[in-house]
């Protein structure tokens, strides 16, 4: 990339710690060059203790844009101008615009799974929904699919520190959108074997099948699937967890997190561009479904 800045090239950044290991500057910095815009993507190690003066440093060098992952996904919006609907419902941000010194939060997580399902052929108005995990991840999930027209949603959690978070979820999609929700404890496998069985989607959001828990599962055992449900993790490495195994052999249709990735991405970028992300070309580069769909 050294060899085509120059002084017309505009930054955006990735706020997050740890950062180092990310897949996002090979992919948009891929885009940018497809697309042909004087753009540069790089990674800044922030915390919580640094997000604010980062921030300021974002005005100040006029950023075209930013992402932002963990810890500061929940933090970052105090900082900002305004928030869109969908930041403001899932209170995260993980994609920051700057238009002329105003800078608007945005989050594209739920837009990625959405746009993933409507690329794995699939209809999101109208259908149920399991979500597991209630979470960052399963936040998102659970909103957009809401705001995108689903008629239910059933989200499990274990009684953890994000399960008063399901609950703020499921009341805020109750009261601003037309979806139903409601939340269950996840250990109670008996109803959630009952609520997978009336629904469309399965979504996996939880850490349950990356390392350190590699080869585990929030879901049992084969039981709890069955032809034709379609089942998606939002995890992508490994490419295929234990909870998609099974899936996969129950002759369900899988979809691993990778996707879910790219399109989020792909959000971001039109935020940051107006342009849209030459998709196609970027399933290529990152290899998207050649362990990600079966």
């Amino acid at each position: 990339m050294a060899l085509n800045i120059t002084g017309h090239t505009e930054l955006v950044g990735l706020f997050a710690t740890p950062i180092r290991h990310s897949g996002s500057p090979a992919m948009h910095n891929e885009a940018f060059e497809k697309v042909g815009l004087d753009l540069v993507y790089l990674c800044f190690e922030v915390g919580l203790e640094d997000l604010e003066d980062a921030i300021r440093g974002f005005r100040a060098m006029k950023l075209v844009g930013a992402n932002v992952s963990m810890p500061n996904k929940r933090a970052v919006g105090q900082y900002l101008d305004a928030l869109s609907p969908a930041a403001e419902l899932c209170g995260s941000v993980n994609t920051i615009v700057n238009k002329d010194g105003f800078l608007t939060g945005h989050i594209t997580d739920g837009t990625g799974y959405t746009e993933s399902l409507r690329d794995f052929g699939l209809t999101v108005e109208g259908k149920k929904y399991t979500v597991l995990g209630a979470g960052g991840a399963g936040t998102a999930i659970a909103i957009q699919l809401a705001l995108d027209g689903a008629k239910e949603i059933s989200i499990f959690n274990i009684r953890d520190e994000f399960y008063a978070n399901g609950a703020a979820t499921v009341e805020k999609i109750n009261s601003r959108t037309n979806c139903r929700a409601a939340l269950f404890d996840l250990d109670d496998k008996a109803l959630l074997k009952k609520e997978i069985e009336t629904s469309a989607v399965l979504a996996q959001a939880t850490r349950v099948g990356m390392k350190p828990m590699e080869g585990q599962s929030v879901v049992p055992d084969a039981s709890f699937f069955r032809p034709g449900l379609v089942v998606t993790d939002a995890i992508y490495s490994p490419a295929e967890t234990e909870f998609l195994r099974m899936a996969r052999e129950a002759g369900c249709r899988t979809m691993n997190g990778l996707p879910m990735m790219l399109f989020q991405g792909a959000a971001s970028f039109k935020l940051w561009t107006g342009k849209e992300m030459p998709i196609e070309h970027m399933k290529e580069f990152v290899g998207i479904y050649r362990n990600s769909v079966r």
